[in-house]
């Protein structure tokens, strides 16, 4: 144990506390506002996201016929909104008929409606419940169903495609480039001879292909948009390794006996655990893109679950009328998206050695 005469002192005779490079990196991302406001609420999401089964929610999936498409309301219950849509189309019919007032038939249809909106109950898990008591802030969608529990519930599936497949890509990209930059020789070219050819091939169309020939799930969306996303990690960390593999420590290392894979996967690919970490970052919000850009195509995510991709095209087919089924996942995803990418720079710049004096 290091007595008080074995510190680091500076020049004012003060104990100088050592800082890992983890620790260092910790320090700077905090002190970057942007990346650390977006830690902060990609963390909040995730909170709310997975922890949706135990919080007061509606169901994502259970539709109410009686409330498709009413708009958001902090205050009006579905009731109350229904009542109000139902009577404002009868008195536009009655002027397109020359009336100024409702007809008998049409104010006992309201009279119904009334009842029904103040008695009706239905068994929802169980319980019987008054569903047009029910309060949508997000506005409800063509079925009846809660916005703001599908974007919630769609927020599950969004972000865990992103994760899963920026960490496969990350994996198989940082074996291969260290690989291929350690080894070098006919292993490298053979390898990245093969990360060309995948480069030249369209992209998009590749998972198109395999997603029309192996069915739509979730499992084979995340594999096949990881498919070729880890192309440039693999030429990232090929870089760094071939820059590192004639350093000091790789040299002590063979000269004690140790394997290449000991000094590729122990020595090695720590050291280029930052790039790779802001790699993986920022990889999460091209995954969520692509995820929403398939959906929209109608090859992501099948119903009843949903993503912010299968939300917002939904959403669009009704946009003009009905606006807020657009708005709020649109909304959702962008945040999401602008918080994941401002905490990637915030990463880079952190784990860069180079930026200690401008953070």
């Amino acid at each position: 144990m290091a007595t008080e005469k074995d510190q680091v002192k500076n020049d004012f005779d003060q104990p100088v506390k050592g800082r890992s490079l983890w620790q260092d990196a910790w320090r700077r991302l905090k002190r970057n506002r942007m990346a650390f406001g977006g830690l902060i609420i990609i963390i909040l999401y995730a909170i709310v996201a997975f922890s949706a089964p135990i919080l007061p929610f509606y169901s994502y999936k259970y539709q109410v016929l009686d409330h498709q498409n009413l708009p958001p309301s902090l205050s009006k219950t579905a009731g109350e909104l229904l009542y109000e849509i139902t009577e404002k189309n009868m008195l536009l019919d009655a002027e397109t008929q020359n009336r100024s007032s409702l007809n008998a038939e049409e104010q006992e249809t309201l009279r119904q409606l009334k009842h029904k909106i103040d008695t009706e109950t239905k068994k929802i898990d169980g319980k019987e419940e008054k569903v047009h008591n029910r309060k949508y802030i997000l506005g409800t969608d063509n079925l009846g169903r809660d916005m703001l529990a599908r974007v919630i519930y769609g927020s599950q599936v969004s972000i865990v495609i992103g994760l899963i497949g920026a960490c496969v890509a990350v994996l198989i990209g940082t074996v291969m480039g260290a690989i291929a930059g350690y080894v070098g020789g006919k292993v490298d070219t053979l390898i990245m001879r093969f990360v060309d050819i995948l480069y030249s091939l369209p992209y998009m169309l590749l998972v198109i292909i395999f997603m029309a020939i192996w069915g739509r799930s979730i499992f084979n969306l995340v594999f096949a948009v990881a498919l070729i996303s880890w192309l440039t990690v693999a030429r990232v960390v090929r870089g760094q390794i071939m820059s590192l593999k004639n350093s000091e420590f790789v040299e002590a290392a063979r000269s004690i006996g140790a394997s290449q894979k000991r000094i590729i996967f122990l020595h090695l690919v720590p050291n280029t655990l930052g790039i790779i970490v802001v790699f993986a970052t920022l990889r999460v919000p091209v995954f969520i893109m692509f995820e929403a850009f398939l959906s929209f195509l109608g090859l992501g995510v099948q119903a009843p679950y949903a993503s912010w991709g299968s939300l917002v095209r939904e959403g669009v087919q009704g946009m003009t009328l009905y606006p807020w089924r657009l708005f709020a996942p649109s909304v959702a995803m962008i945040i999401f998206l602008f918080s994941m990418n401002f905490l990637g720079d915030g990463l880079r710049d952190a784990l860069d050695p180079q930026s200690k004096n401008r953070l």
